[in-house]
């Protein structure tokens, strides 16, 4: 449906016992095991993933394009390109999504809001000499942390 070849690379953990302090924000793909008291969200114009497992937790906005949850989310959800909600997923706020899979199991405290395109964000997309579509340089920042983090 979205034409991906394959899923972004995950360039961040956030291990399970690790607590977040602060907004975090990331390029590619982020796996969340931990707790993160703050927003997530996915930065940069490339494709993003982000998985929230099932022993996490996050308190605050969550927006990213591809985002799979099997933990909990206390806060707001917007998947830009596809929602997948495994069958532990709780979420309480409201979810918007531009297509959604849910599990039997899967849990929403909230309203449930399919993207209209007015609503996308606009991407620019960058030739290169190849005709493609261009590609972040390697070596570039993966997840920007503003907070603290602390070991419990």
């Amino acid at each position: 449906m979205f034409g991906w070849k394959k899923s972004p690379p995950f360039r961040t953990l956030i291990g399970e016992g690790t607590v977040i302090t602060g907004e975090l924000r990331f390029s590619d793909g982020l796996r969340i095991d931990g707790e993160v008291q703050g927003n997530v969200t996915a930065t940069g114009e490339g494709r993003s993933l982000l998985v929230i497992s099932e022993k996490a937790r996050v308190h605050g906005k969550v927006r990213a394009g591809h985002v799979i949850i099997n933990g909990c989310v206390e806060g707001p959800v917007v998947a830009e390109d596809l929602l997948e909600l495994q069958p532990k997923a709780r979420i309480v706020g409201d979810v918007r999504y531009e297509a959604l899979e849910m599990h039997q199991g899967a849990t929403i405290d909230g309203g449930l809001h399919p993207l209209k395109s007015e609503e996308k964000p606009n991407l620019k997309l960058a030739a290169t000499s190849n005709g493609g579509a261009a590609e972040r340089p390697a070596g570039g920042q993966a997840a920007t942390i503003a907070g603290s983090v602390h070991k419990v």
